[in-house]
């Protein structure tokens, strides 16, 4: 049986853990209705936008060269990695990363080994993991403060880099690995194509109807050079919202089952302290009542 005064020192050092968690779950808690808010607002826009993006995609056809539409062979495949800054989430950075890496384990593996592959991580903990799991890749503009200040303005500035490097040819294929929310108990990790755009499949041309005849003004060439950039750069914006809103959930979660083990901890530990408490007092009785008979006999 434990000493007595290990046993207080660990219920000291518990409830001080619990204090702990359950702040963090405040903390969590609040920045999860700011952060909720901003992907419940930005989802129904953004997929409007995708649904604008695909039926001018089915419109256009092969009419027009898209250069972000343009599809090329993989020789430099990049995965833009959205994770949190921090931990204390439960697997909800580990998640997406196992998501990211089994994209290039399954796909790229020799892309990496020729040294091609391209890793954007935005978030520190897939800077920390995925810089000394694949030294050979090539890391850009790795931004793991962007969620202390995130403003479109500043993803825009990441995702104009991306699109660019598509364009220039640099990058042929680009992926996200993001944290998909849903809400405060569920969230997803999700890896999905990003450039280039993914044209109309064949089967969506037969079943839905009348393809879209849109007029173009000022023109066809030139809308769609300002349109598509902006609809994709929303997306991105999304992706970065939904991961945001799903951090915070997945750490109240987290935080709120470990409030509730400290607990159940602590009661197993009063009672082990009462037994020993227990032992110890009829340990002495059990002296003074020998020691009494002792004397007297």
């Amino acid at each position: 049986m434990a000493n007595l005064k290990e046993v207080r020192e660990r219920i000291v050092s518990v409830t001080s853990t619990q204090q702990i968690t359950k702040a963090m779950k405040m903390v969590s808690a609040a920045k999860l209705r700011r952060a909720q808010n901003a992907i419940t607002q930005m989802r129904p826009y953004a997929i409007k936008l995708g649904e604008i993006l695909s039926n001018v995609m089915e419109s256009v056809g092969s009419e027009s060269s898209i250069d972000l539409a343009a599809e090329r062979e993989v020789v430099h495949p990049m995965i833009a990695v959205v994770t949190s800054n921090r931990g204390l989430c439960g697997a909800f950075n580990t998640n997406i990363i196992k998501a990211a890496i089994a994209t290039i384990e399954g796909k790229y593996r020799s892309q990496y080994d020729a040294g091609n592959l391209h890793l954007m991580c935005i978030g520190k903990k897939a800077a920390d993991f995925l810089t000394k799991r694949y030294p050979k890749a090539t890391f850009h503009n790795d931004d793991v403060e962007i969620f202390n200040d995130l403003r479109y303005e500043r993803v825009y500035e990441i995702a104009e880099q991306m699109l660019q490097s598509f364009v220039e040819g640099e990058i042929d294929v680009i992926h996200v690995a993001y944290g998909r929310f849903r809400n405060a108990a569920m969230q997803f990790a999700e890896i999905v194509p990003f450039a280039p755009i993914a044209p109309p499949s064949e089967s969506a041309d037969k079943t839905s109807g009348p393809r879209a005849d849109y007029i173009y003004e000022p023109g066809q060439e030139e809308l769609l050079a300002d349109l598509i950039p902006m609809i994709m750069k929303t997306q991105f914006f999304r992706y970065l919202l939904d991961t945001h809103a799903s951090e915070h959930g997945a750490r109240m979660t987290a935080m709120d089952k470990a409030t509730e083990n400290a607990e159940d901890l602590k009661k197993e530990l009063k009672i082990t302290y009462n037994k020993a408490r227990q032992e110890a007092i009829t340990r002495e009785l059990s002296e003074i009542v020998g020691g009494a008979a002792a004397l007297g006999g």
